[in-house]
């Protein structure tokens, strides 16, 4: 080409996905690979009731359903989840503030891309590779980060929050995922709302990702952003992907709050909506799902069924984890993600797992002579030994290594079978160099 065409940021990879390129790979040799690294409840095993089949069969028979929605989602839908935000009391929205896309992936995409390019969102350490890569791709520069501490139970470092937002004038937003992909951790209502507050201060809009706001257990609470935002410009981002689920509708929507007391605010979801428009519409039948389904009399038995599941699986896995040597383990509260820490200086380059097999031995060993994390090396040879496929946590755009798993497993047994596997193959890679 004349030049280099692509835009800063193409380097950077999606390992959530990355991963599976290897993984394919082993099962050609016969490994039997256990997925715990993407958040797809329908692939690990999850079975659509019967009730929310009769719904989307019904809608199916309505010609609406095969044609454009307007262009900011179904009327009806919109209406109806204005209406659930209005009950909560604390701020007041109509279905004009009620903006559908082609899942949440989507929305990020336009919310970030939206932005000027000298204008900056912080976000958490680690943070959803989604939000990482779109801040990165509309910056051309890596992104403005506080810490979620592992030591404190992947609480959020308010003090830095507030301390880098007081210094980078650039920043003129905050996003929060709560509860937080990666981590499980449930943000408590003082925390949001001194996130709140920091934005009122500062003059900054709020970006809250609250896919997972319904699934939290263990006794946590949290709040939504409509609790505690007052007359703070921000979005709530949220979808059906992870909570019916129904992660092939790609069907997520923003909630936008107080859109006419900030003209720079106003101006920004303007141009988000102008943006949508170039697509005409979002995917229609799902959005007219969304009303059906969560009205339904078995909705809301079908979920918590669920999240007592999650609980369930989240418990085995810290109990099963949190007195290995050299890992730091926080319990998981919501959402269905664990992500587990090494202890500081615990890995290096040198640290292997036996693999029987010489073909797949050769491919690990290949894979792991280049320069690479020293956790991803770790993920490496566990896919190669064990067959159990997890994320490395550097990937989430943080210093600190480890690794992210699902809580997604159906079979309770053999799940604990895995988190027995993958404590004893921990201690034994770690120790192979010591």
């Amino acid at each position: 080409m004349r030049f280099d065409i692509a835009k800063g940021g193409s380097g950077l990879t999606y390992e959530i996905r990355q991963i599976v390129n290897v993984a394919n790979k082993l099962t050609e040799y016969g490994v039997e690979v256990t997925w715990e690294n993407i958040g797809d409840p329908i692939h690990k095993g999850e079975k659509i009731p019967d009730w929310m089949k009769e719904v989307l069969i019904e809608i199916l028979r309505d010609d609406l359903s095969y044609g454009y929605s307007p262009t900011k989602g179904v009327d009806e839908t919109r209406e109806f989840l204005a209406e659930l935000v209005n009950k909560r009391g604390n701020v007041q929205i109509n279905h004009h503030d009620i903006i559908f896309f082609n899942g949440l992936g989507d929305a990020i995409a336009r919310a970030y891309s939206s932005i000027r390019v000298d204008a900056r969102i912080i976000m958490p350490e680690p943070t959803y590779s989604t939000h990482l890569l779109a801040e990165v791709l509309h910056a051309s520069f890596p992104p403005n980060t506080y810490r979620m501490n592992p030591y404190r139970d992947w609480s959020p470092d308010i003090r830095e929050l507030e301390q880098k937002v007081r210094s980078h004038k650039a920043i003129v937003g905050i996003l929060v995922i709560n509860p937080d992909n990666p981590t499980g951790f449930v943000h408590s209502a003082e925390t949001l709302k001194q996130i709140v507050e920091i934005a009122r201060e500062y003059n900054l809009f709020l970006i809250f990702d609250e896919t997972y706001i319904n699934i939290v257990y263990n006794g946590k609470k949290t709040v939504h952003l409509a609790d505690i935002i007052g007359d703070v410009p921000g979005i709530s981002m949220k979808g059906i992907s992870k909570e019916f689920p129904w992660p092939g509708s790609r069907c997520g929507w923003m909630e936008v709050y107080n859109y006419h007391k900030d003209e720079k605010f106003q101006n920004y979801i303007d141009t988000i909506v102008n943006q949508k428009m170039s697509e005409v519409c979002s995917t229609t039948l799902p959005q007219m799902a969304i009303p059906k389904i969560m009205n339904h009399p078995e909705y809301q038995k079908y979920l918590n069924d669920r999240i007592r599941h999650y609980e369930r699986l989240s418990n085995i896995a810290y109990n099963s984890l949190r007195d290995v040597p050299y890992l730091i383990v926080n319990r998981s509260n919501g959402a269905f993600y664990m992500s587990v820490v090494f202890n500081e200086a615990s890995l290096n380059d040198r640290q292997t797992l036996p693999i029987e097999n010489p073909e797949i031995k050769r491919y690990v060993e290949k894979l792991t002579s280049e320069r690479i994390e020293f956790d991803k090396r770790f993920v490496y040879y566990l896919l190669g030994a064990t067959g159990i496929c997890v994320v490395p946590l550097t990937s989430f755009f943080t210093s600190i290594p480890g690794f992210r798993m699902t809580l997604l497993d159906r079979d309770a047994d053999k799940f604990e079978y895995i988190m027995k596997t993958l404590a004893e193959k921990t201690v034994e890679y770690i120790e192979s160099a010591h």
